[in-house]
């Protein structure tokens, strides 16, 4: 298949390279074009505009937000312009792996299949970390028969499980409703982590406990290590997790589900972003992890927090490789 890639931020560039990787030839495309520049040297073809990937079977998209995606799309020698119909017949994909809310990708799915493409919503779960470890999943929804065709490369960035979940935009909610999961589990760790310390108990102490405990997840061992040394590079920002409670909050009052808890968490994060202008620079402040919050938190509870300087395991260390066993080698000694 002609495979396009559009968007190389950092999880849309570890997805692509995994697909490189596992030998599937790639034409790639991206706004700033140094950051497409490696999967180049790696054996990706660069090409100069969107619109020379519409000879493409399958074009993958990894945006922040819909109206990015929309501006790839249908904007000036966009992918699927007015003026480009597909240069491939046999109505080629195009597989959205954006968490966008499923209003606006129905729009965007109407749109396409107007000029000849399918579309599949096909969002994931995880970090670009996940992705380099394996531990990449997806979720994904559309037309059945586009989805057998590239179920296999969509395997290919998220060997952990790929869930195909019906017709239309389902697969939107469903990562709509993981990132709300996401943010209500996140915050009450760093609440339980935060009265723990309060007690007398090191962070990192408290959470190997939970991390060994039947609560512990992919999820709390990898967002550990951010908790106890305040090492805040960004993977996923305030900002796209404060976007994210917000539509999953649009979608329940849509479908009249009561989220009480999740209302009241959407001002937790709102207030972290006010205890952001006490920061020498605030947008660079809020530039940072979401696991920032717990400095908010923190002070809230009267704490000024100190990095424990303590080794944490994240559990997506990838091994080295090592040699191949020697089936001929001599047993050891008893």
């Amino acid at each position: 298949m002609q495979i396009g890639w559009i968007g190389m931020g950092r999880m849309g560039y570890a997805m692509a390279q995994r697909l490189l990787r596992a030998g599937h030839p790639l034409r790639i495309w991206n706004r700033t074009r140094a950051k497409a520049e490696p999967l180049r040297r790696q054996g990706a073809v660069l090409v100069e505009r969107r619109s020379e990937l519409r000879s493409c079977d399958v074009v993958f998209t990894m945006l922040a937000t819909g109206k990015d995606l929309k501006e790839v799309l249908f904007g000036q020698d966009g992918l699927a312009a007015t003026t480009g119909a597909p240069a491939r017949a046999g109505n080629p994909i195009v597989v959205d792996c954006s968490t966008i809310g499923a209003d606006e990708s129905a729009e965007i799915d109407a749109l396409l299949a107007q000029r000849g493409w399918q579309f599949l919503s096909a969002p994931v779960s995880g970090n670009p970390k996940c992705v380099i470890a394996g531990q990449l999943s997806s979720v994904v929804s559309g037309p059945r028969a586009a989805y057998e065709r590239v179920e296999s490369l969509i395997r290919t960035y998220a060997p952990r499980g790929v869930v195909y979940v019906g017709e239309g935009e389902v697969a939107r909610t469903c990562k709509i409703a993981h990132n709300v999961f996401l943010a209500a589990l996140i915050e009450s760790l760093m609440e339980v982590t935060l009265l723990a310390q309060k007690a007398g108990v090191a962070r990192h102490a408290f959470l190997q406990f939970i991390n060994d405990s039947v609560l512990g997840s992919v999820f709390t061992r990898y967002k550990s290590a951010a908790m106890v040394n305040l090492e805040f590079t960004p993977t996923f920002t305030m900002e796209l997790l404060r976007k994210d409670v917000d539509l999953g909050l649009t979608a329940a009052r849509k479908l009249d589900v009561a989220m009480p808890v999740t209302a009241a968490l959407r001002e937790v994060i709102q207030g972290h972003f006010g205890a952001a202008t006490r920061q020498p620079d605030p947008g660079a402040y809020l530039a940072l992890d979401f696991a920032a919050l717990i400095e908010t938190l923190a002070l809230q509870a009267g704490m000024r927090l100190e990095p424990e300087n303590v080794p944490v395991p994240s559990g997506l260390e990838v091994p080295a490789p090592g040699p191949a066993p020697d089936s001929h080698a001599p047993a050891p000694e008893s």
